[in-house]
């Protein structure tokens, strides 16, 4: 298939182009390069530097020429607190840039939208969540997340475009840049090996910080390979259904690094969920899919793509398990 991944210089959307390719798809990539890096584009791609709110009349070039079956859309403003700040260009860049793909998905003859959702900021009162439960909205973030999802069943019932709309928990993993929320496991390995401490956000009845899900970004890849031929017009979270708090993460992470720097602690700020987990049984009932890699190998997997740094024991992996048993979860929800 002709796939056109919007945002595969970034971290998670670079992942997924590696895997469409290697399925041997035919992929171009639109990134602005604000966030996304040219060293993360696998050389297989054809590449255009545009910006989907802006460039409108280039994207539309890029659909008369190149005639997609697919687009997967991964370009976002994705920080909570900035979503806050400055909620206008969230609304720009999360909403308009994705109506221009639409419009353009519709004029174009794209057979297929695929949407990279957040269920990290979608989550409901019930934990672990599940796609139906009402999502909390607690930041224009959120809200722009949930429009798009809206807009995807206007464009289905009006004009009969195939969607698929995956829901992230807390993606994290190689290639991954230090910033926001969103990207507290690199923020936390950079600080760590660079000896300054970290932040963690707590409530006063929880003292250990938000808990949160966290996924491996080759399994959420995995999810884009499966909805291409799955999951129409579906809503789909991907996560791991494990609550992990961040002063547990923390501390795992520098239990493998061997640091031993305190935290400062925090409190709570705008917008911030308290406890995110994500029922995937549905991923797995209707695209097959199941997160592989647990915490412990994938922070390893993660340390050991830092360039000039080594982890490589198994001894070691462990001893960590032993110091940090795998939060509790009821296995077979993804057996």
């Amino acid at each position: 298939m002709k796939i056109l991944v919007v945002g595969g210089a970034g971290f998670i959307g670079s992942h997924v182009v590696d895997l469409y390719i290697n399925d041997g798809h035919d992929v171009v990539v639109v990134d602005d390069l604000s966030t996304g890096k040219i060293e993360n584009l696998n050389p297989k791609v054809n590449f255009y530097q545009l910006d989907i709110c802006t460039d409108e009349i280039a994207l539309e070039n890029l659909m008369i020429s190149e005639k997609f079956d697919i687009i997967n859309h991964h370009a976002a403003q994705k920080s909570v607190p900035a979503s806050i700040e400055d909620p206008i260009t969230d609304a720009k860049i999360n909403i308009i840039g994705t109506l221009h793909l639409l419009r353009n998905s519709v004029e174009y003859g794209v057979k297929k939208f695929i949407f990279a959702s957040s269920g990290g900021v979608l989550a409901g009162d019930r934990i672990p969540t599940v796609e139906k439960d009402t999502p909390l909205l607690l930041s224009p973030y959120a809200i722009s997340k949930f429009v798009i999802e809206k807009y995807l069943e206007f464009y289905r019932n009006q004009y009969n475009l195939t969607y698929t709309v995956l829901r992230y928990a807390n993606v994290y993993g190689p290639r991954q840049l230090p910033q926001g929320e969103c990207g507290v496991v690199s923020i936390f390995l950079e600080n760590l090996l660079k000896g300054k401490s970290s932040k963690i956000y707590t409530f006063p009845d929880m003292l250990e910080g938000a808990t949160r899900d966290y996924v491996y970004v080759r399994d959420v890849a995995e999810a884009n390979l499966l909805a291409l031929d799955s999951g129409d017009n579906q809503i789909f979270n991907i996560g791991t259904g494990i609550e992990i708090t961040t002063e547990y993460l923390y501390k795992l992470i520098q239990s493998l690094l061997g640091k031993d720097i305190p935290i400062v602690i925090e409190s709570e700020r705008a917008g911030d969920l308290k406890r995110v987990a994500l029922d995937c049984n549905h991923a797995m009932n209707q695209l097959g899919w199941k997160p592989h890699v647990d915490i412990f190998q994938g922070l390893k997997k993660t340390i050991n793509s830092i360039p000039f740094y080594n982890y490589d024991s198994s001894k070691a992996l462990k001893e960590q398990k032993a110091l940090y048993p795998e939060p509790q979860i009821k296995k077979e929800r993804y057996q």
